[in-house]
């Protein structure tokens, strides 16, 4: 059944091909947009069968796509939604799995996928109910979630481990000889890798020490 569909893709070249490909199987693209903000507003202005969205792209080219994707879900747990990257961001793909009951919602690497004709067969299923998730993907969260701290790098551990100790940026800055920016960047990091939630610096730090300790 031809379905309805929203794409969101920064890259033109990308956001093209995918329009073309679809349309090719005989899906309607009804609008294909470059930012976060603009797939929120075009999937309120008309729901689609079925959302099709990168993680990172504008306006904070992070995390913009798959957060916007959650709170679609969150706002309408039925909605069909299928993100295609390049990589997993573990922070909010659980949240986007677990959303719905798992139902209509997929995750695939674009890299990984071997043929047009598989990636239109996935958008289907995801449009009529089921989940596709890449192997890699389901490996990854997994993996995240027997320890959360395995995703922190190197130097993070260094900054939470000192963080522990109660040492403040300033002073965790001229520990290791970086700038106090760099030190803050760490450590917003942290908590976004550990998932903790929005509600104030200091809660969140003592979080994620309790983290720390934990492992």
């Amino acid at each position: 059944m031809p379905l309805r569909i929203v794409i969101a893709e920064d890259s033109v070249l990308l956001r093209e091909g995918l329009i073309s490909l679809l349309e090719r199987f005989g899906h309607t693209v009804l609008v294909a947009v470059g930012d976060a903000p603009a797939l929120v507003a075009a999937v309120t202005a008309d729901r689609p069968d079925l959302v099709v969205t990168d993680v990172r792209m504008p306006p904070g080219h992070t995390d913009d796509g798959l957060r916007a994707a959650v709170g679609l879900r969150e706002t309408d747990p039925g909605l069909p939604v299928l993100v295609l990257s390049q990589y997993v961001e573990q922070s909010y793909a659980g949240k986007l799995l677990d959303s719905g009951d798992g139902r209509g919602v997929g995750y695939l690497l674009k890299d990984r996928i071997g043929a047009v004709a598989d990636f239109a067969a996935a958008a289907e299923r995801v449009a009529g109910g089921a989940t596709v998730v890449d192997p890699e993907v389901v490996r990854q969260l997994l993996r995240r979630r027997q320890d959360p701290l395995q995703r922190l790098s190197p130097r993070e551990r260094e900054v939470l481990a000192l963080m522990a100790e109660g040492r403040a940026n300033a002073a965790i800055a001229r520990d290791l000889f970086v700038t106090e920016a760099a030190v803050n960047k760490h450590v917003s990091s942290i908590f976004a890798k550990l998932d903790l939630p929005v509600a104030g610096d200091q809660h969140r730090r003592v979080l994620a020490v309790l983290a720390f300790l934990r492992a």
